[in-house]
Order: C-alpha cells, then sequence, then structure tokens
C-alpha cells in the first residue's frame, strides 16, 4: 500500500526558536499511530541542542531509532529524510502525504516556500503540497514581523496554505512552559482533524 492517505503526515523542522513546538508535535502524532516523514533542517538540529536536552544522532538512520525509542513509537513510524533526498515519498504529488506542517517555520523557510524556491527537500515537499492544493500549515516563530514576512505570509493564505504563528493563548492559565506550547500544538492537531487531550477547549466547563 502506498503513503498517499490521512494516516501519514509530513513534519518539517526548520531553525526557528521554538523547537519545542515540533518536536511536542512529533510526539503527539506518534501517540495516536500517525506515520511521520520528518525532514529537518541544519540549522533546527543547531536550534535543538541549544534549546532542548536532547542529544540528536546526525544520520537519518539513527536518528529514526532515537525518536522511535524517545517516543515509544511503532517500528517504521517515523522515516527521516536527508535534505537532498529527492528520490522521498514527499517529493512527489504522486505519494505525498495529503497534510504537511513546518513547525516552527523559519523567516527563510516561509520566503522560499512562497516563491517556490525548491532548494531543498523541505522546500519541495510543500511545494507539492500547493501545487497539489493539499494541505499546508507553516508555523511561523519570529517577530517583529518586516513587511516581508507579511507579504509572504499573505502570498501563501492566497494559495491555500495556513498561516498558523505560535501564538500561545493565556485564558487557560498556563502554569508552565509545557502548557503553553501544548496550546499550540493542540491548535494544529485541530486543524490536522487529530484527536488530543492537551487542553481545554473554550466554553467548557
Amino acid at each position: 500500500m502506498g503513503l498517499f492517505n490521512m494516516k501519514a503526515i509530513t513534519l518539517a523542522i526548520t531553525g526557528a526558536s521554538g523547537a519545542q513546538y515540533g518536536l511536542r508535535l512529533l510526539e503527539c502524532l506518534l501517540a495516536e499511530d500517525i506515520m511521520v516523514h520528518l525532514l529537518m533542517s541544519a540549522a533546527a538540529r543547531e536550534v535543538i541542542a541549544l534549546e532542548t536536552s536532547y542529544q540528536l544522532p546526525e544520520t537519518e538512520a539513527a536518528l529514526e531509532g532515537y525518536l522511535t525509542s524517545l517516543f515509544s513509537a511503532k517500528a517504521d513510524q517515523v522515516k527521516v529524510y536527508g535534505r537532498s533526498e529527492w528520490t522521498a515519498s514527499v517529493a512527489s504529488g504522486s505519494n505525498a502525504p495529503r497534510s504537511m506542517v513546518i513547525c516552527p517555520c523559519s523567516s527563510g523557510t516561509l520566503s522560499a516556500v512562497a516563491t517556490g524556491a525548491s532548494n531543498n527537500l523541505i522546500e519541495r515537499a510543500a511545494d507539492v503540497m500547493l501545487k497539489e492544493r493539499r494541505q499546508l500549515i507553516l508555523v511561523h516563530r519570529e517577530m517583529p514581523l518586516s513587511t516581508i514576512h507579511l507579504e509572504h505570509m499573505l502570498k501563501l493564505s492566497q494559495l491555500g496554505a495556513v498561516v498558523m504563528p505560535a501564538s500561545p493563548g493565556f485564558y487557560h492559565q498556563p502554569t508552565s512552559i509545557e502548557d503553553m506550547v501544548d496550546f499550540v500544538v493542540a491548535r494544529i492537531l485541530d486543524h490536522l482533524g487529530v484527536t488530543h487531550t492537551l487542553m481545554e477547549r473554550w466554553g467548557n466547563e
């Protein structure tokens, strides 16, 4: 069976601050038995080393094993691709998952996707989502926003992508960084149609 189904999602983690968002999203997707095609930039690895205590292996195969163990995933539930692995299923509309999330999304990646650069696998996978009219969510993490950022966001929104800045709310009275991370991840999961119990919903007692 091919991977062209709703039970597989492409997740790209780029070099913006906020690696915790992407890693927590990965954990939640795996917990729901969703296969994850993981794309991670070199800058993302550097940010993860700065912002977390995780020590990521260098090779794709070793990283697959590390994440599978870390998040108690099933065998082959995580597939990690290199930045120039053009034979990956995510590089073609004939076999890519129906949804892709870039979390966090750097301003450089935002620009590349908006302009169709496709210089690496992350950019190409996002380009596939746009050309195939599939779901693309970009969790941008930057402030303040320049006119360039805003123009790129408008363009992507007009193309059908969802631009979802990492802006945690406070009405649920968070008491930890984890609570704030979960607020953003919960909203992403909602858009993906993935069930979760990360936070109380507005209006529920």
